[in-house]
Parts: structure tokens; C-alpha cells; sequence
């Protein structure tokens, strides 16, 4: 069964965001399938990460994940995690 078939944009957030990684790579995957990609929420709790993300994407990623209401968190199709790098 593919929940995703009928999708013509696949809505998606990424935590522990980094620099971006997951997200350029699930963008090449949605254009190759001729899908659009939207990032609706993501976070990193490094500053200087956020900074790089910003200045790559255009968004700034929210802080803290454990200070983040799951309610404030919108709908999405996939998401993406990566691995906390920090101690």
C-alpha cells in the first residue's frame, strides 16, 4: 500500500535539522518523482546549525524539540530525523 501515491506534494519536517541534509535529500527525491516538497516545520537546537539552515533554506528552524507543544507541530506526510550531534 503506498499512502503516498495520490500525493502531488509531500508536506514534511525535520528534526534535528542540522544543515540540511535530509532535507536536500527528500527534495531530489520528490522532484525525480515529479512531486513538490514542502518543509512545514523544522528544528535544531544548535545556533549556529539554525543560522546555516536559514541561510541555506530560507527558514529558521525551531529550537529545543523537548519545549515544542506536539500540537504546534503541523500535518505532514514524512518525517525526518536526524541524529543529535551535540553531548
Amino acid at each position: 500500500m503506498n499512502l503516498l501515491k495520490d500525493k502531488q506534494k509531500i508536506r514534511f519536517i525535520d528534526l534535528f535539522c542540522g544543515l540540511g541534509g535530509f532535507r536536500v535529500a527528500i527534495a531530489q527525491v520528490c522532484r525525480q518523482q515529479h512531486l513538490e516538497s514542502d518543509c512545514v516545520f523544522s528544528c535544531d537546537i544548535d545556533k549556529d546549525a539554525q543560522a546555516i539552515y536559514h541561510a541555506n533554506f530560507g527558514d529558521k528552524p525551531q529550537g529545543d524539540i523537548t519545549e515544542i507543544a506536539a500540537l504546534d507541530i503541523p500535518n505532514h506526510d514524512i518525517l525526518m530525523a536526524g541524529f543529535p550531534c551535540q553531548p
